[in-house]
């Protein structure tokens, strides 16, 4: 193991793990890989709760057991399972939080999926789960639906932290900035501290490549060349923009005089985060989305696999984005005069995100339904 995951930290990538279950936690792997790996933060998914639980581990078996001759329901059950797990690892990172005052330690959980383009419901879930879990270094992961934006907003300025997730394009991106400024202007106005309140941007990377390039490939001939460029480029310019409202840390530009005003009443910016950062496709480096998008204030959320390849030999060479918006551009600009329409790409690309996380909510669904009627039959129950 190398000192990158050091650098990269050094650098002001906060390193953050995607991954999480009960078998982690019990096993004292979470808290091992913040001591050795840099790791200051979780995110979670429903996808990722569905392979913990309904996977072979057995750390769920008593509280199954439990669920299940109370006689729960199955939506009950999941939010009792997946807030435990949640709590838990906030508790872990519980000291990584005080350290960095608030800045990190936090571990993330998303809304119910199904609604995500329900907006007073999808408020009304992230206010539940911000009870729930119960724990100041918590994130509410809310979609970045057209749906998803007011929620935003609305939970924001109750004061509750929120994790910005499925964002692919830098339209949404700016509305999601936007959203999170109402959102702490409203809580200003309530009387909120709002030194208190975090949020990060989850802008997808990895996906963003495997469709263009997809896209690409069908139109054949010299489109092939602009391969495994899209996402790269599509993040860098969303740095880009980040910096617009809230300026650069060298001081190359100025923030906006909304987010002025806000950070002058203790406000801290919206991290951009880089999720979806496990390379897809085996010809490129399994390091790509990390080493090549390093800049300060950032966050990339890791699969572990990539996390112990960036540790093993990934190649931290400094600021990789900020130097890098003007080949963004020209790329970005070569995609569209191939053929390629981005709008329908990003729009696609939420579509899908939205449908894959609820998919696997209803697996999960269906995998807890099976579990508490088989500990309800041998509990006699």
């Amino acid at each position: 193991m190398t000192d990158a995951l050091k650098r990269l930290s050094d650098e002001g990538v906060a390193i953050w793990l995607d991954d999480l279950s009960r078998k982690r936690l019990k096993t004292g792997n979470l808290a091992e890989l913040v001591r050795d790996k840099h790791v200051v933060g979780v995110t979670t998914n429903p996808t990722i709760f569905q392979k913990a639980i309904g996977g072979k581990d057995d750390s769920y078996d008593e509280q199954l057991r439990d669920l299940a001759v109370r006689g729960v329901t199955t939506e009950e059950a999941i939010r009792m399972i997946t807030t435990a797990d949640v709590r838990e690892a906030a508790d872990v990172l519980r000291p990584v939080y005080d350290a960095s005052n608030g800045r990190d330690g936090r571990v993330s959980i998303e809304v119910d999926p199904r609604l995500a383009h329900q907006t007073e419901a999808t408020f009304a879930e992230a206010r539940q789960l911000w009870w729930l879990v119960d724990r100041p270094n918590v994130f509410i992961k809310i979609p970045a639906t057209k749906a998803g934006l007011p929620a935003i907003a609305a939970t924001l300025g109750e004061g509750v932290s929120v994790n910005v997730t499925l964002i692919f394009s830098l339209e949404r991106y700016r509305a999601v900035m936007d959203a999170f400024l109402t959102g702490l202007e409203k809580a200003k106005a309530a009387g909120r501290d709002l030194s208190t309140i975090e949020s990060v941007a989850s802008f997808f990377v990895s996906r963003v490549d495997t469709e263009i390039d997809k896209r690409l490939d069908k139109i054949g001939g010299d489109a092939k060349a602009l391969r495994s460029k899209a996402a790269l480029a599509n993040a860098r310019l969303a740095y880009q923009a980040y910096e617009e409202v809230f300026g650069s840390t060298d001081g190359r530009r100025e923030p906006s005089d909304r987010w002025k005003a806000l950070e002058a009443a203790g406000a801290k910016p919206q991290r951009p985060l880089w999720a979806s950062t496990g390379v897809k496709d085996p010809a490129l480096p399994d390091t790509l989305y990390v080493t090549e998008l390093v800049a300060p204030g950032t966050v990339n959320t890791m699969p572990e696999a990539t996390l112990d390849a960036v540790g093993d030999h990934g190649e931290i060479t400094g600021d990789t984005i900020t130097g890098g918006y003007a080949q963004a551009q020209a790329d970005m600009d070569a995609i569209a005069a191939a053929g390629v329409d981005y709008d329908d790409v990003v729009q696609v690309l939420e579509d899908e995100g939205v449908e894959k996380f609820e998919a696997s909510w209803i697996e999960l669904l269906d995998t807890v339904t099976a579990s508490l009627q088989d500990f309800a039959q041998k509990t006699g129950k």
